[in-house]
Formats: structure tokens, sequence, C-alpha cells
């Protein structure tokens, strides 16, 4: 008995490094995954290969919005050659077609907005932490059919799609990096 009982004590006390080292697990807002030292980030307005008009920046707010919730880096607005580290983005498609049609009227009863941008950090020394090259994000939104009360239901939609953008580009930068 206690030949069982001295071998399980040293199996959990080998065991036991093991299981607190390489969990994955950080602290909410900590930012586990940047570099040590990265405090601060700049982020200027995307840029905007398409005609649409301020997309680029509803993707910016949204992105600086989401890494002040989730993190406790300082977001500088704009360029800086003092952040730690810079975030560009570049809206490269956005397009809006038609998703279904009323039978009865044959006008388009809802339109679906589909969005790809790309997205770059980069610490202070030119290193790329993260970067995808295609981010396509779609959002589905009904079209109003009452003309007289019309409401343009396209720029809620973009605004919906990029919360999402960023939730998803904030949490692949934060636990992508190495």
């Amino acid at each position: 008995m206690k030949q069982i009982s001295l071998t399980l004590l040293l199996s959990f006390a080998a065991l036991a490094p093991l299981s607190t080292s390489g969990c994955g697990y950080h602290v909410a807002g900590s930012a586990a995954h940047l570099p040590a030292g990265t405090r601060t980030m700049d982020i200027p307005i995307f840029t905007t290969r398409v005609q649409n008009f301020s997309t680029e920046v509803d993707f910016t707010k949204a992105v600086i919005r989401e890494l002040d919730t989730r993190t406790k880096l300082v977001v500088l607005n704009g360029a800086n050659a003092d952040a730690d580290a810079h975030l560009s983005g570049t809206i490269l498609t956005q397009s809006i077609a038609p998703l279904t049609y009323d039978s009865t009227s044959g006008q388009t009863a809802s339109y679906l907005v589909t969005i790809t941008a790309k997205v770059v950090l980069t610490a202070r020394d030119g290193h790329i932490l993260y970067q995808n090259d295609a981010l396509p994000f779609r959002e589905q939104y009904q079209s109003t059919q009452d003309l007289n009360g019309f409401i343009q239901e396209d720029g809620a939609a973009i605004r919906r799609l990029s919360q999402d953008f960023a939730r998803t580009v904030v949490s692949n930068m934060l636990e992508s990096l190495q």
C-alpha cells in the first residue's frame, strides 16, 4: 500500500509543472501573445479600393473599439512612429447583391453585403506579427418595401458587419501571435 501511495505521489509531483505550463489561458485583456513591452498600437484609418462611402471608417472604428474593450493597449489614432505596433487595413472588395425576392411584387426583399479586407499588424521594427490578406465577411439585410418610409439599410448592415470583423481580427491577432 505504501508503494502505491509513493508511486502515485511521485506521479502527481512529476505532472504538476506540466499542468500549469503551456495551458494557453491568460488573464482577459492581457494580450498575452503580443511581444513583451507592447503597450501602444497605432491604427490609421483603413485604406479602401472600393467606391462605397465610409466602410473603411466603420471598420477602423470597430477595431479600435474592440481593442479598447479587450486589451490594455493604448490605441493611437493615425500613424505614429512611437507606437510599439502598427495595424493597417485595406477594404479590398465590397458588393451588395439581391438575395431574395418578394413573389407578389417581384421586388428585392433582402440583400447580401460582402466585404473582403486585408489586415497587417507589424512591430515597430517592421517584423510582421499577424497578417491576413483576405478576410471575407457577409451580412444580410431586409429591404424596405414601403417607399414612403424608405430607410437605407445597407449602412446599418455594414456597421454590424464591421463589429463581426473587429471581433474576428482582434481574436486572431491576440491568439495567433507568437
